[in-house]
């Protein structure tokens, strides 16, 4: 669906919605606003959507964090000809003066989650970033593109087995999915559902602030809270961002131009986080 794409008279009819669509920033550029809700196009099955809107409407009353309540059709569906809709929920997104905000909505978030099960169609996914998932935690084995070849081999050196922490529902994408506004809770929006502990996903934020923001020097090592393993969830997560690029990229594709530099630098923060 391209990205100016908006929802059909017959699917705002069906949620109940009349308006003009505004188009959103952020995200892939796929969302519009349409008279206080926020239509975009299903992301996964229709079983998958069904199923993360009624994780949401029960997570809706948890405190430490705010989620967009899914809106449903008349007849109860979460999804109508390829669109879902939810509610707008103010805020600016992180993390960039918000870095802690965004750990600490993070955490809430999780704990919230920690009874859910599993839900099967995680196996399912072939998505570039489910790949990535598996080849960060030794489950499946690729090449990567050329350009991010070496870097890619230097984490699977420092890569090293860790504690069994109990893995659980995370999301794996929070950095700039956590909305911000005064005297209101932070927004956890566009969840991205994996199975691993919930400290993987602190160390993700950490790695994106490293290869592409101005990380606050004393993240790197407040954000592990003392975990014994926390520098190989750093290279755990660089892993997962190096082959989610790479996999976008294509067999014959490229990294960005300073990729491999980014990578680089934020490698031997790990090293240094390791000796210490």
């Amino acid at each position: 669906m391209p990205s100016n794409a908006v929802p059909a008279p017959a699917v705002l009819d069906a949620f109940g919605v009349a308006g003009s669509a505004v188009p959103l920033a952020g995200g892939q550029g796929r969302s519009v606003l349409v008279g206080g809700s926020v239509f975009k196009p299903a992301e996964g099955t229709d079983e998958e959507v069904e199923w993360a809107a009624s994780l949401i409407e029960k997570l809706a009353s948890d405190s430490g964090f705010r989620v967009p309540l899914p809106l449903r059709a008349a007849d109860g569906r979460s999804v109508v000809d390829g669109w879902t809709a939810c509610e707008f929920l103010t805020g600016r997104p992180g993390p960039e003066g918000h870095w802690t905000g965004v750990l600490s909505a993070g955490r809430a978030f999780h704990r919230a989650l920690r009874h859910v099960p599993r839900p099967e169609f995680l196996d399912r996914h072939v998505h570039p970033w489910a790949v990535a998932d598996r080849v960060t935690w030794g489950e499946q084995d690729i090449d990567v593109i050329d350009d991010l070849a070496a870097p890619f081999s230097t984490l699977r050196e420092l890569r090293r087995p860790v504690t069994q922490d109990t893995a659980q529902l995370v999301h794996g994408d929070l950095t700039g999915n956590v909305l911000f506004a005064p005297d209101h809770l932070p927004a956890v929006i566009d969840f991205s559902p994996y199975w691993r502990p919930p400290v993987f996903a602190e160390a993700i934020v950490v790695a994106d602030a490293l290869l592409w923001f101005d990380l606050p020097s004393d993240l790197v090592t407040a954000a592990g809270r003392g975990h014994p393993d926390w520098p190989q969830m750093l290279v755990r997560a660089l892993i997962f961002r190096l082959v989610a690029h790479s996999e976008h990229a294509g067999p014959a594709g490229r990294a960005h131009s300073g990729e491999p530099d980014r990578y680089a630098r934020a490698i031997e923060v790990v090293r240094q986080l390791a000796r210490s």
